[in-house]
């Protein structure tokens, strides 16, 4: 997807009305207790049953866990493993007391193998105990905007303060997959990591299936304890567009997630959306040209969904030089909730020149006075 952004700051605008498109799609039903599907680009829900219920989450905690890692230490500092942070219950990646491992191997460890030893060497590493990486994972989760979790520790082990929604855990995974490291790390099937008293290599593998049976996904993490069941989140990308589904406590997720996303690809556009420019031409003020055509800087290669409208921006009048490509204003694609979909800049397609060069000497000699008033007043 070719994203370009533009503030359509302009001094006199004339705002041409906009376009209104709909689509609709069928209904579809899951195994989950609570899912979720939303755009991971402006957030829309897509499809949602019990979002907003609070369940255990299992290991889908290492989503929010890995992120902090990767936003708090360097990918290649190294950890040492204490006894305290090893002895945990659960999968492993085989850590031991002594062992020095980086950020990055660990965030392997969490995303592939689902690593419990792993998650508590990360909260020993940055906050010194589970209690204090705890907060830590509180305090990042409310500034996301993740209004109905709590995490008392960072694996996701069954306790009673411990829990999310699907709607939190979406939105959570929205911001990871922007981080490049956490991205490319959740769409690896397998790696080799190097950790260790002597340092052996070891190969991690990922236990998401989706990786290889449905198009286009490329993460993010699993999840199982007996209390919470099955949990899920993937993402999944086609036709440049990003899709997020989250599935709690679901005895069939695999196929829960590949029927989320054959549903909301549906509601796309198959065509790439069109910018229409009713001969649209801006008036020149004393320029061997009345008026210059307007045309697009490039065209948009993005699909939307659902209902949205199109505005389009445009100086009121202009004054010389206007040279080809210069910005004249924008189009701008809003979805049905007014967010911001995509800003296209407007240039002039001619060139137009002044008919007066004794206005623009005049400026020019404007200009040097202002410049030796201003060297005066120093």
């Amino acid at each position: 997807m070719q994203k370009k952004v533009l503030s359509c700051v302009l001094s006199f605008l004339v705002i041409i009305p906009y376009l209104f498109v709909t689509a609709y799609a069928i209904e579809i039903t899951v195994s989950a207790k609570s899912a979720i599907l939303i755009d991971a680009n402006t957030l829309e829900v897509l499809y949602a049953k019990n979002e907003y219920e609070k369940r255990g989450i299992a290991s889908t905690t290492k989503i929010l866990t890995s992120l902090i890692a990767l936003d708090y230490g360097a990918p290649q500092k190294e950890i040492v493993a204490s006894k305290e942070a090893v002895t945990v219950e659960g999968t492993s990646i085989g850590l031991k007391a002594g062992d020095k491992i980086t950020i990055k191997a660990l965030v392997y460890g969490m995303l592939l193998e689902s690593g419990n030893d792993a998650a508590n060497v990360t909260a020993y590493g940055i906050s010194g105990s589970i209690t204090e990486f705890s907060e830590l994972m509180n305090s990042y989760a409310e500034k996301l905007g993740m209004k109905d979790s709590c995490f008392a520790n960072p694996s996701g082990l069954t306790d009673k303060n411990h829990y999310s929604t699907a709607y939190d855990m979406a939105l959570l995974t929205s911001v990871a997959i922007k981080n490049p490291v956490f991205k490319k790390i959740c769409a690896t099937e397998s790696a080799v990591i190097d950790f260790g008293t002597p340092e052996i290599s070891r190969t991690l593998s990922n236990h998401n299936r989706l990786l290889r049976e449905c198009e286009g996904v490329f993460g993010v993490k699993t999840g199982y304890t007996k209390a919470s069941g099955r949990c899920l989140v993937t993402a999944c990308e086609r036709n440049g567009i990003t899709l997020i589904a989250v599935t709690l406590n679901a005895y069939d997720d695999w196929n829960d997630h590949k029927k989320l996303y054959d549903f909301g690809f549906s509601l796309y556009d198959n065509e790439l959306l069109q910018v229409d420019l009713p001969n649209i031409s801006i008036p020149v003020v004393c320029a061997d040209k009345k008026r210059v055509s307007v045309e697009t800087a490039f065209q948009p290669e993005f699909r939307t969904n659902g209902s949205y409208k199109s505005e389009i921006y445009i100086e009121q009048f202009l004054y010389p030089p206007v040279k080809k490509g210069d910005i004249v204003g924008c189009v701008v694609f809003y979805d049905k909730k007014e967010n911001i979909i995509e800003e296209i800049p407007l240039v002039s397609s001619d060139n137009a020149t002044s008919l007066y060069k004794e206005v623009e000497v005049k400026i020019s000699i404007l200009q040097r006075i202002k410049k030796i008033i201003e060297r005066l007043s120093i």
